[in-house]
């Protein structure tokens, strides 16, 4: 009897969950769970009601000031996107160690929410002062509006704690007791204010000349990096997220063009080949996305580039990781800017033992002897050997002995194994996992190095996500220092104008 009751509970079960399943829309993705700061509550319901009834994807929303946020996520440990109002709270995140990626959705400044027709006349910081003035004050502690202002007004803010009227936790809550007429005056985001019918704004310039971006940042915690990245990029598009943000006042900042699943165009130097091959992979796999990779001779690339004219191109790349920033003026006005991310050490590699003595570029002159050199019109790497060659007046010399010209040190390297060349000038990267089968004669210190730039192309459709590649590879310093560069990529970004590029490897 005890066996029929548990085969017919078991049975009854087995039906509920087949129904369950059967409810459940097509396509259906888990569910997400997003933390999203108050004030940002209304675009952040209306976008994720959109997302669900497109994708299927349930999203489960929580709101709170700020710093009450963040204390719920140090202590629960789980969720997949956080959506915070202000660049600080980001950055106390980071140092919470609870984010990974941030997609920048919304621009925002703090300005003063008073009554329609601003009844008591408030239009300077002391008029908050004053002893009729019901003020409204977000907490510091909890909400980011308030953690930015007390930062911005210093010893001012304390003046203004001490006479509120009230301090509440989210900045919603401030607006809605100006509102109701609870408060004359509360301290908000911009964009709050268009959310609360009867508000108008006041703007003050010790405020409001301050912007901060409002953002989305996918947790460690996230049950799966591409369901969050996919509904953080949806909720930056300017024709999705970006549409609901501005129609509610607020000013989006200018996401990437929407895709379900965009396609990065990435355009790199044969040399950086070792270090990024495999990372750019795995990033694709984290963010759900395809990276199309053209690796080649950096001449060849920048011939490519120029063939397809302008940037309409849909093949026109993205991002441009080059072999040495001598090859970034070409193409400057697409990539006006670049982190310098690695340096590579040219060198003459030879057969381990260096049969033929070889000790100084000079030496690839000796009568007989078979040079590698890459092609001077294809690859950096040929371009700068030409340039230090000329710079040595051994160019001619030199070129004589040259008996093969590729676009790549890597072809160099294994003609060197099979014994067809006696030398070639490459990469000390090109030798790295052969090292034991060769020697590295180094050049002039002056003249050895090539340093690699990775550049996001201005006009991109996928600028965030070409940013967030370069933020990835930053991340992964070790894996460049194993393929033999050294490692510069905590640097700042330059401007393509200011590279610094010697005489003899400039472009005519």
């Amino acid at each position: 009897m005890i066996r029929k009751i548990i085969a017919l509970l078991l049975g009854a079960a087995a039906v509920a969950l087949l129904v369950i399943a059967l409810r459940q829309p097509s396509g259906t993705n888990s569910a997400l769970t997003v933390y999203c700061a108050a004030g940002l509550k209304k675009p952040i319901e209306a976008a994720a009601a959109k997302y669900q009834k497109e994708f299927g994807t349930q999203i489960e929303l929580q709101f709170g000031g700020t710093g009450t946020l963040l204390s719920q996520l140090r202590i629960a440990g789980k969720g997949d996107l956080f959506i915070a109002a202000d660049d600080g709270s980001l950055g106390d995140a980071t140092k919470l160690d609870v984010i990974r990626e941030v997609l920048p959705l919304a621009l925002q400044h703090p300005v003063i929410a008073v009554a329609k027709g601003n009844p008591k006349h408030i239009a300077t910081l002391a008029d908050l002062e004053k002893a009729d003035i019901k003020l409204a004050l977000p907490n510091p502690e909890a909400a980011s509006i308030g953690k930015v202002a007390q930062k911005i007004l210093g010893a001012r803010w304390d003046m203004l704690a001490k006479k509120a009227a009230v301090m509440k936790p989210t900045v919603t809550e401030i607006a809605a007791d100006v509102k109701i007429g609870a408060s004359d005056a509360a301290l908000v985001w911009d964009s709050t204010v268009p959310q609360f019918d009867g508000l108008e704004v006041v703007t003050l310039p010790e405020l409001s000349s301050h912007a901060e971006k409002a953002s989305a940042a996918v947790l460690k915690s996230a049950k799966s990096s591409v369901d969050a990245l996919k509904f953080a990029r949806y909720l930056a598009a300017p024709e999705k997220g970006g549409v609901l943000f501005q129609k509610l006042g607020f000013q989006p900042a200018g996401g990437d063009k929407w895709a379900a699943k965009p396609e990065l165009f990435l355009y790199s130097g044969g040399v950086n080949r070792p270090a990024i091959e495999g990372l750019v992979q795995d990033f694709a796999n984290r963010e759900g996305i395809s990276v199309t990779t053209v690796f080649n001779g950096c001449g060849i690339l920048c011939a490519a580039m120029k063939t397809m004219k302008d940037s309409t191109n849909p093949k026109f790349p993205d991002v441009y990781y080059a072999c040495d920033v001598c090859f970034v003026p070409p193409v400057a006005e697409h990539f006006p800017e670049a982190v310098l991310l690695t340096e590579a050490e040219i060198i003459i590699a030879v057969p381990k033992g260096n049969p033929k003595g070889i000790k100084t570029l000079a030496d690839l002159a000796m009568p007989g002897l078979r040079v590698g050199l890459c092609n001077a019109e294809q690859s950096t790497l040929g371009f700068m050997t030409a340039g230090i060659l000329r710079s040595m007046n051994i160019f001619d010399s030199v070129s004589k002995n040259a008996s093969s010209q590729v676009p790549t040190g890597d072809f160099l390297v294994n003609q060197l194994r099979t014994g067809s060349l006696d030398a070639a000038v490459v990469y000390r990267t090109n030798i790295q996992k052969q090292a034991e089968h060769f020697d590295a004669i180094p050049l002039p210190a002056d003249k050895a190095k090539a340093v690699q730039p990775f550049a996001v192309r201005v006009n991109s459709p996928n600028r965030e996500l070409g940013r967030r590649l370069l933020a990835y590879l930053r991340a992964h310093k070790e894996s460049f220092e194993k393929a033999g560069f050294v490692w510069r990529g905590d640097s700042v970004p330059v401007k393509s104008s200011k590279l610094e590029i010697p005489d003899y490897l400039r472009q005519k």
